[in-house]
């Protein structure tokens, strides 16, 4: 309905597994080797992505793979390796900080960054790597790989005329969701504001095609299609000097996704908690990052670079949630 069709599937959907294929103790914590905790908790997170984790455990893309070079999707696979199967309690991710400028050219090993911006070129990454050697791609086509499968979602957008009614739709492929708190104090009031019509006067006004000329209009996003990985950020840059946003957002365990979708109504969409990154400090532009991630023995733990302790879940639904990772 108004989507493109994918002329080619690049990775069948039916080939993902959400749950882990083994179930052994938790891997390694990961050195600091400097300002890297921003990348640590985020390779940790992604290591602990059950679908992502056994895909990478499988080999299938470095088997595949022909890139010359830089690949994102083979340091990943070699970072999920290390960390899951090897014997040692402390990994130091090089692969990763020696690539980092192919990442994001925004990242130096030596200088402190922010988790969601690494998370986000992170995922590009891996999405570019899996695209790499292709030719001829559509845009519908490459939603379509194992990232996409995995991470991806779709947004609609409802744009209705408050003058004559017309309606136009479009949509927009997601990986992950970015979620303004300043004045919710919880996750479900967040992505109800977030699916809230705003209306769209003075200069934001759009062009309306039935009545030709830039109109008033009310403007509606919703969920279209659920990701089988929901990542949100809570966005704590109350501006840009850097001034943190730190109260506590409540977020649930379990998550049902059916109030924030196109359609309401039918089953409930049901997400579970199984990752979320902490900010500590006083503002954006310094601190430390850690991570809390549920490891395949179905245990919690905190991973603050080279730790990993045993935790419950008490602990983990009362922290200043940064980012927060739900699996279906």
């Amino acid at each position: 309905e108004g989507m493109a069709l994918p002329q080619r599937i690049l990775f069948p959907p039916e080939e993902i597994c959400m749950d882990w294929q083994q179930r052994e103790r938790p891997g390694a914590g990961l050195c600091n080797l400097g300002s890297t905790c921003y990348i640590n908790v985020i390779l940790q997170c992604l290591t602990y992505t059950p679908p992502l984790a056994n895909y990478l455990l499988s080999r299938d893309h470095s088997q595949l793979c022909h890139q010359q070079g830089f690949c994102m999707m083979c340091i990943m696979e070699a970072h999920v390796r290390k960390v899951l199967r090897s014997s040692a309690n402390v990994i130091w991710p090089r692969a990763v900080v020696r690539d980092l400028k192919f990442i994001g050219e925004e990242f130096e090993p030596d200088m402190a960054g922010d988790a969601y911006e690494f998370l986000r070129c992170a995922l590009e990454a891996m999405q570019r790597a899996c695209l790499s050697g292709i030719s001829e791609v559509d845009i519908s086509s490459q939603t379509t790989t194992i990232i996409h499968q995995i991470f991806g979602g779709f947004l609609k957008s409802r744009v209705t005329c408050l003058r004559c009614q017309a309606v136009s739709d479009s949509y927009k492929a997601f990986l992950h969701v970015l979620l303004d708190i300043k004045s919710p104090s919880s996750l479900t009031t967040a992505l109800e504001d977030f699916v809230t019509p705003k209306k769209l006067d003075g200069k934001y006004c759009l062009k309306c095609s039935k009545c030709e000329k830039k109109v008033n209009s009310s403007k509606r996003v919703t969920v279209h299609r659920v990701p089988k990985v929901f990542t949100v950020c809570l966005e704590r840059a109350a501006d840009h000097t850097g001034k943190k946003i730190s109260k506590i957002v409540e977020y649930p365990e379990y998550l049902d996704l059916r109030p924030y979708m196109s359609d309401t109504a039918g089953e409930p969409l049901l997400y579970s908690l199984y990752a979320l990154v902490v900010h500590s400090g006083d503002t954006c532009l310094d601190g430390h990052f850690f991570c809390y991630t549920k490891a395949s023995n179905g245990l919690w733990y905190k991973m603050d670079d080279e730790s990993v302790d045993n935790c419950g879940i008490h602990a983990v639904l009362r922290q200043q949630a940064y980012l927060l990772f739900y699996a279906r």
